[in-house]
């Protein structure tokens, strides 16, 4: 037994000499050919050792390396994948013995780590051999848990990261993360770690804490409990949960999310406007997820003042994160999201305002896409309110489609199709509405401030726009529509009225009565269409019924300009006794015209046709009888002494009836009358007649 003692006694004095002598018998260039070499085949990548390297293996092995350098991925840039000015390695060598690591240092100082994705390729996956061969089985799955992963003990006691800096590159996007410094604690591999640290994201301080339930059931796929907590100017995000029983990253628990809007978009590279929109967004929610793929079940979420509950996906393994899922909300205002169609320094005057030449922004569109699916009992867009909506909103690269195939829209109902192209600088749009039984009184007026208009009817709109600006879309603003409206009243305006009064203001040169805010003119029926292009909206063919009344409209509104010129003519179709009660009115038109901006219309009557139409009136009350009728329905006087001589030899002016039909007196009138209709309307002037002249 002593023998045995005295030579394990000698075996490890030996053993302690050459540790204290055989770093001293080993160059610095063989030890870092050495390192380097072994550091490429397990990374597979070029590492290379720039600077001084240092070994000592007593009391404790010790390994310095000053400017290590990882080489990038083949097809990426030229940098280096990794670099860092200083790595220090402490292990005790006794536990070693036993399979078991205690690291007393592990310190990386001013590490710099580049991170770029181009499509499917990434430079972070290593383990590729050097050679350039495949990468090996599995490679491609990333980062994967399994028995065994861990077979050995180990403790950690100082690990650290001095100042590091995280640069990641992804089509064209940059990330930058610095100033990072880590600090782990863990007893043993079997023991909770905790792990602090902190960094600057683009000039964004942030922190943040986490903590895991051991690190060997981790790296073995067992359930293991994780909390983490980052906060800090761009999120403030809190998660109590456990990474399940899997292969990969899969985990579940709760989460409390808060993201100041407006720089977590600077950071990611959208500059959001300013004002009380897009400030913030929270949520809460149970989640679960698995790599690239986030859910967040029996979210309540808030944006701004909005509120809403539902189930999301988010999938983040993308260029652009998509997110899907369902929300409902007891109130979707999307007022202050719209933007301002008044023009920086407007007069301020009330009314109408100009539209706004400033820019609007949307490339926030094009950071995310989305397929959303939102009911809202109630829904606000400026004035204009709707209930029960439905809204299927998908985005894509920055092309946002809202279809709405379920609301209720002051009574009316129907479908409405938005889309909006922010792909590109100058962005487009597109609105497909059909409304049915529609209220159109409290419509136009929520709409257009327009409250003239009483009745139920349908409307239909196919329109199309695009510019940067309110100004560049009302100018451009091109489509079709058309409406029709029943049983309802023009308010403002008794035509009746003004037909039976504009005999005194054809004297008097002033407006006819019956123009009043209190004066309504009832109709059975109100259609027309519209022909847009360019901003301006063309109404040829506008047709009111009533029991007294026809109303013919045409004419064009500049909607880019804000101006409307527009003819009304309404035409007694009933008898109405003129005022004073001397004159029958049937048949009388009052052409009224409607000229101006839009927050100064004037109204003027065409007095000299009015003229004309009562001096005809007041000959057809003269002459009487059948020509008499016949003028008083704006019959030329030749026209209607014609038809009443036909009448009185037998005949008739229908155009179906033959020659062969008629005897040779009624054939010869109306060969004459047939002449004297197809004369030019227009003949040259006599000898001495000017413009204007000519007696009657």
């Amino acid at each position: 037994m002593r023998r045995i003692l005295i030579v394990f006694l000698v075996l490890a004095f030996v053993l302690i000499g050459v540790a204290l002598v055989l770093p001293s018998l080993i160059s610095d260039t063989v030890l870092r050919e050495r390192a380097e070499r072994a550091a490429s085949e397990a990374l597979g990548r070029e590492v290379v050792l720039a600077g001084d390297i240092g070994l000592r293996l007593l009391p404790r092995a010790e390994i310095t390396a000053r400017d290590a350098r990882v080489a990038n991925a083949e097809g990426f840039s030229a940098e280096p994948f990794a670099q860092m000015n200083e790595l220090r390695l402490a292990v005790q060598l006794g536990p070693l013995l036993s399979r078991n690591v205690v690291i007393d240092e592990f310190v990386l100082v001013d590490p710099v780590i580049r991170l770029e994705s181009r499509g499917a390729a990434n430079n972070w996956t290593l383990g590729a051999p050097s050679d350039g061969a495949a990468p090996a089985t599995g490679s491609e799955e990333g980062f994967l848990r399994r028995p065994g992963a861990l077979p050995f003990e180990a403790s950690f006691g100082d690990v650290r990261i001095e100042n590091g800096t995280v640069l990641y590159t992804a089509d064209g996007q940059d990330r930058r993360i610095e100033g990072l410094d880590v600090a782990l604690s863990m007893t043993s591999v079997d023991a909770p770690i905790a792990i602090e640290g902190a960094f600057d994201a683009d000039g964004f301080p942030m922190r943040f804490e986490a903590g895991l339930g051991s690190l060997r059931g981790f790296f073995e796929g067992a359930e293991t409990p994780v909390t983490i907590e980052l906060v800090g100017a761009l999120a403030d995000i809190s998660f109590d949960g456990r990474f399940l029983e899997s292969e990969t990253l899969d985990f579940s628990g709760r989460a409390d999310i808060a993201l100041p809007l407006r720089p977590l978009g600077r950071y990611l590279g959208a500059d959001l406007p300013e004002g009380e929109v897009f400030r913030t967004f929270t949520a809460r929610a149970a989640v679960a997820g698995a790599p690239g793929v986030l859910r967040l079940d029996g979210a309540q979420v808030r944006l701004d003042d909005l509120e809403a509950a539902g189930d999301l996906v988010l999938r983040h393994d993308r260029v652009r994160p998509l997110i899907t899922g369902a929300l409902r909300t007891p109130m979707l205002d999307v007022t202050p999201y719209i933007p301002a169609d008044s023009a920086a320094g407007s007069s301020g005057n009330e009314g109408v305002s100009e539209w706004s030449d400033e820019r609007i922004d949307f490339s926030p569109l094009r950071t995310i896409d989305a397929d959303l699916d939102i009911a809202a009992a109630r829904f606000k867009a400026r004035d204009i309110e709707a209930r029960d909506i439905d809204i299927d909103l998908t985005l894509q690269n920055g092309r946002l489609t809202a279809d709405m195939s379920r609301f209720s829209l002051y009574e009316g109902a129907g479908r409405v199709l938005a889309r909006l192209d922010a792909s590109r600088d100058t962005p487009s749009f597109a609105l497909d509405a059909r409304i049915d039984a529609l209220d159109a009184l409290p419509f136009l007026e929520a709409a257009a401030g327009f409250d003239r208009l009483r009745g139920i009817g349908a409307v239909n709109l196919d329109l199309t726009a695009n510019g940067a600006s309110p100004a560049a879309i009302m100018q451009s603003l091109s489509g079709e529509g058309a409406f029709s409206f029943a049983d309802g009243a023009l308010v403002g305006v008794n035509l009746a009225q003004v037909i039976r009064t504009v005999q005194q203001a054809v004297e008097t040169g002033s407006l006819p009565s019956g123009f009043a805010d209190s004066a309504e003119t009832d109709f059975t029926a109100l259609t027309g269409t519209v022909a847009i292009r360019n901003g301006v909206a063309q109404n040829p063919d506008l047709s009111m019924l009533s029991p007294l009344l026809r109303v013919q409209g045409q004419g064009a509104v500049n909607l880019a300009e804000q101006r409307i010129d527009y003819r009304l003519t309404p035409r007694a179709v009933s008898s109405i006794t003129g005022q004073g009660g001397d004159l029958n009115l049937q048949g009388l038109a009052v052409p009224v015209r409607l000229q101006g901006g839009f927050n100064d219309v004037s109204v003027s009557i065409d007095f000299e046709q009015v003229a004309r139409d009562l001096l005809r009136a007041r000959a057809g009350d003269l002459i009487g009888g059948d020509v008499g009728r016949a003028l008083g329905e704006g019959r030329s006087l030749e026209e209607a002494a014609g038809d009443a001589l036909l009448n009185a030899l037998g005949g008739n002016r229908n155009e179906e009836e033959t020659a062969e039909d008629q005897n040779p007196a009624q054939r010869l009138l109306r060969g004459l009358l047939d002449r004297r209709r197809e004369r030019p309307s227009e003949e040259p002037q006599q000898d001495g007649e000017g413009e204007g002249g000519g007696g009657g």
